[in-house]
């Protein structure tokens, strides 16, 4: 017995020992401390992004945290964002499935948050062929148009009354109006309106709040006895009603029309999705589930990213009035006697694109990066990275690189009239929407509601804030994005042309 004995426990100490070498063998990134069963989770607080930059001018740009039992990868620069995004784009092209994504959008059903493979190309096609390319941007002016003409009356209106008005709040429904006729082929007003905005912001705030059982999965039992899962499935389930009915809508209307759904009678993206349906126009099916998650998709990116980029534009606008006169300068100049802007004038404007840029740079509206994960272990700038490992990609420091950018949490707009740096995810000194297999598909669209809006809000009124612009208050919000915590309340004049 004692030789059994002894010969277990020499075979365990062998084990033991070939285990810890090779673990030291790896070379795991730099890592803060942390504490058992909830790593490092105690030091994320109220803005994460912040905090994983402090840790990482301390641990460098490429280092490792524990959130939980999760590790996770912290990419603070430009360099390692591009080794993460193309270098290494096919190892890190998965995503972790959270389970507030798995209740609030369909089982993580949609282009976002698909897991990678065959399912999340064929939704990746569809969105760049059919609903997010420049031909269907393009197609689609004339409901950015008429929304914002009426947004425009909205002002004049208050203008005429001499009352300041919440600018934020009607950038916000404007915003949400556009992206209901784009895809749902109808917008929602008055009280129906109140309550589908009310519904949006319940769903977004569901989707980028924090479950500790994704990381600490035996404390899940927190989620469930504090209802949060219970109110993420009652707001799915309401959401999807709305939706289900949108779809069942307009089959109605195309039969009782007596329309094949052809190519010619798309009118918004709910139109498309059934013409894709029922031609298989791609070489494969597509059913309910992924027509509805699609159509979440783009509400999710369309609305609350978009909104927030004009919310800080203006802000920072009327913060300078000598850049606010300069974009003005620039506008009155292309518009030549027009009160309206129209689309093709927005070409000729290089302010106003350099102000979106600077906006995006120092304001991005989602400070970190949807994470990515890698399905294998992965050697990356010569550290071993585990196979689950989560990488987040910290664009907001990476925007505020000294090294990367002159006086950095300065607003200059200035900086990008004199280079070709984009916002698609080519340069990745400025990543607002990602790079790479999981950049976002929707970069045109933003980018076409963006310049548009901000252009005529510009050219047409004078904005005044009472107590004047150093009152405005600037400090952003938490959560999933970056929004500026109070709303813009101004008093509005129309420009003298």
């Amino acid at each position: 017995m004692f030789a059994i004995i002894c010969g277990i426990s020499l075979v365990l100490f062998i084990v033991i020992q070939w285990y810890s070498k090779s673990r030291k063998s790896k070379n795991s990134p730099p890592s803060p401390p942390k504490l058992p069963i909830i790593g490092n989770l105690h030091q994320l607080g109220k803005f994460p992004h912040r905090t994983f930059l402090s840790l990482a001018k301390k641990y460098g740009p490429v280092m490792q945290i524990h959130l939980g039992s999760v590790p996770c990868l912290l990419i603070s620069s430009s360099e390692a964002a591009r080794d993460v995004m193309r270098t290494h784009d096919h190892h890190f092209a998965d995503r972790p499935q959270k389970n507030n994504y798995k209740i609030l959008i369909y089982d993580c059903k949609d282009v976002s948050t698909a897991p990678y493979g065959d399912y999340w190309r064929q939704l990746r096609s569809i969105s760049v062929l059919h609903l997010l390319s420049a031909k269907r941007v393009q197609s689609l002016r004339s409901v950015r148009a008429e929304e914002i003409s009426l947004m425009m009356e909205k002002i004049k209106h208050s203008s005429s009354t001499s009352q300041p008005l919440n600018l934020s709040q009607l950038i916000a429904s404007t915003v949400n109006d556009i992206v209901c006729r784009v895809a749902l082929g109808r917008k929602y007003s008055g009280e129906e309106g109140k309550g589908f905005k009310k519904l949006f912001r319940e769903f977004t705030n569901l989707l980028g709040m924090f479950i500790v059982g994704d990381y600490v999965p035996w404390l899940d039992w927190v989620t469930h006895v504090s209802g949060t899962y219970g109110r993420a499935r009652r707001v799915a389930k309401r959401f999807d009603d709305l939706l289900e009915d949108v779809v069942e809508d307009h089959i109605k209307t195309h039969k009782q029309a007596n329309h094949d759904l052809g190519e010619e009678n798309h009118k918004d993206f709910v139109d498309v999705l059934l013409w894709i349906q029922r031609t298989e126009a791609l070489g494969f099916p597509i059913d309910r589930i992924v027509i509805k998650a699609l159509l979440l998709d783009m509400f999710i990116g369309g609305t609350g990213t978009t909104a927030s980029l004009l919310d800080w534009e203006m802000s920072e606008l009327i913060k300078n009035p000598h850049m606010m006169k300069k974009l003005k300068e620039e506008i009155k100049s292309v518009a030549n006697g027009k009160t309206h802007i129209a689309e093709e004038d927005l070409v000729n404007m290089k302010y106003l694109k350099a102000v979106v840029k600077e906006t995006l740079r120092l304001h991005p509206p989602s400070p970190l990066l949807i994470p990515r994960v890698n399905k294998e272990d992965t050697e990356f700038n010569g550290y071993h990275i585990k196979a689950g490992t989560q990488v987040i990609i910290n664009i907001w420091a990476i925007a505020r690189d000294p090294a990367n950018w002159d006086s950095p949490e300065e607003f200059k707009p200035e900086r990008f009239l004199d280079n070709t740096i984009d916002v698609k995810g080519n340069d990745f000194t400025l990543i607002p929407f990602g790079s790479g297999r999981r950049g976002c598909p929707g970069v045109v669209y933003a980018l076409s509601v963006n310049e548009i809006m901000l252009a005529n809000i510009v050219h047409q009124f004078d904005w005044e804030i009472p107590g004047g612009f150093e009152t405005l208050d600037m400090a952003p919000s938490t959560g999933f994005l970056a929004h500026k915590n109070t709303p813009i309340i101004a008093l509005a004049t129309p420009t003298s042309n």
